[in-house]
């Protein structure tokens, strides 16, 4: 009966102690932020918060008002530029739901590590968000922009981003943790996907702009930008980033065009896989590549006939030596141009060569622009698809 009693009260006391809701926070409270925008000034920093507006969102009629409202405000550090928006909105800043953070491109020229660090260090921040570049504009200018199939721009960004790596190979998705372990490594360096604002900025920027059935204005991720540590040096083209992907084992699905008779075929690559291995020979890194790619006919615009073995092989060599010629073009581009080991081949030498490495580490950027590269590709063609002749090569010229 003793030890009843005392459990009661022990209990009671408990519940007088804890409280559940000590931290709670009411969404009516909240400006649940969707993304960052970061760019430099001569001051300091100009940070855009893209804040959702909660009624037009869940609302079940709309009154015309936008589904986001833009922010933006200067300060010394990203931090006292952030807090600052709290002037203009009246309901705090909730970062837990963001889903893209711009930078600007004058900013990632001259280094984001300070964003980096805040980012990082906000307990209530997630990191799977998407982290871009707006290539040859400002972060406020993306964030500005209306988009049309999504109503919150940077759910627009992210699922763009998402969807356009699974299908098409130029495009890469990077995270903060995937960033920053990229930045502070001695044997790898990162990257980040450019996008941008087609049509006229300022015009993007009006409900107006998605009110028309082909926008003037909006949102087109681009190429990937090449980084030194937290630098962007430059921006590879189509091809070359293709090529990194591939190197980088990336490729989930894509399309390659290789020509034939009085025309051109798409094969639509269907898996791909990459191994990349490390050695020392004769005092020297080397770096093998193998890359084994399968894919199907996708359109056949030229005359051929592919129920013949021939022409299977044929094709097959040249989806060979088109994959094979994107990763000689991009590993030239930035060996020779950007001298940064974006490719991670520091890492793969550390791992098969640690001991070679710790000789190697201090001077690898040298090391890296020299690095003899050898490619071991394989491709197959899997189907054909519904017909095996093709349409041109049926009708004739």
């Amino acid at each position: 009966m003793k030890k009843n009693i005392a459990f009661i009260w022990v209990m009671i006391f408990s519940t007088m102690i804890l409280a559940g809701c000590w931290s709670k926070k009411e969404l009516n409270e909240l400006a649940i932020v969707s993304a960052l925008g970061i760019d430099k000034t001569e001051e300091g920093y100009l940070v855009s918060a893209q804040i959702i507006n909660p009624s037009e969102i869940a609302g079940k009629s709309r009154s015309g008002r936008p589904e986001t409202v833009t922010f933006r405000k200067s300060g010394k550090t990203i931090m006292d530029a952030l807090k600052k928006i709290s002037m203009d909105s009246p309901r705090k800043g909730y970062m837990a739901h963001l889903r893209e953070v711009v930078f600007g491109d004058k900013m990632a020229r001259e280094g984001i590590k300070d964003a980096l660090d805040i980012l990082a260090r906000q307990p209530e921040m997630r990191s799977d968000f998407y982290l871009t570049v707006a290539k040859g504009s400002t972060a406020y200018d993306i964030l500005n922009v209306t988009t049309a199939l999504e109503r919150v721009p940077a759910n627009k960004l992210f699922t763009t981003l998402e969807q356009s790596e699974k299908v098409w190979a130029p495009t890469k998705t990077v995270t903060l943790d995937e960033l920053i372990n990229s930045a502070v490594s001695k044997g790898k360096e990162p990257v980040l996907m450019g996008v941008y604002v087609y049509g006229d900025p300022e015009s993007g920027s009006h409900f107006t702009n998605i009110q028309d059935i082909s926008p003037s204005s909006g949102l087109r991720i681009d190429s990937i930008g090449v980084f030194k540590k937290d630098k962007l040096l430059g921006w590879l083209n189509e091809d070359e980033s293709i090529g990194f992907n591939y190197i980088t084992d990336n490729v989930t699905s894509t399309e390659e065009t290789v020509s034939c008779a009085g025309g051109e075929l798409a094969i639509s690559t269907i898996r791909s896989k990459t191994k990349v291995h490390g050695k020392i020979q004769g005092g020297a890194p080397r770096i093998e590549i193998h890359v084994h790619s399968e894919g199907n006919v996708g359109e056949a615009a030229c005359n051929i006939d592919l129920t013949k073995p021939e022409s299977i092989k044929e094709l097959e060599k040249k989806y060979k030596e088109e994959i094979k010629k994107r990763m000689e073009a991009s590993i030239k581009t930035v060996q020779e141009e950007y001298k940064s080991d974006i490719f991670g081949f520091g890492d793969v030498i550390h791992r098969a060569e640690p001991k070679a490495w710790k000789r190697l580490e201090h001077n690898w950027d040298q090391e890296f622009s020299n690095l003899n590269v050898t490619f071991h590709v394989t491709a197959k063609i899997r189907r054909l698809g519904s017909i095996t002749k093709s349409i041109q090569a049926e009708i004739g010229e």
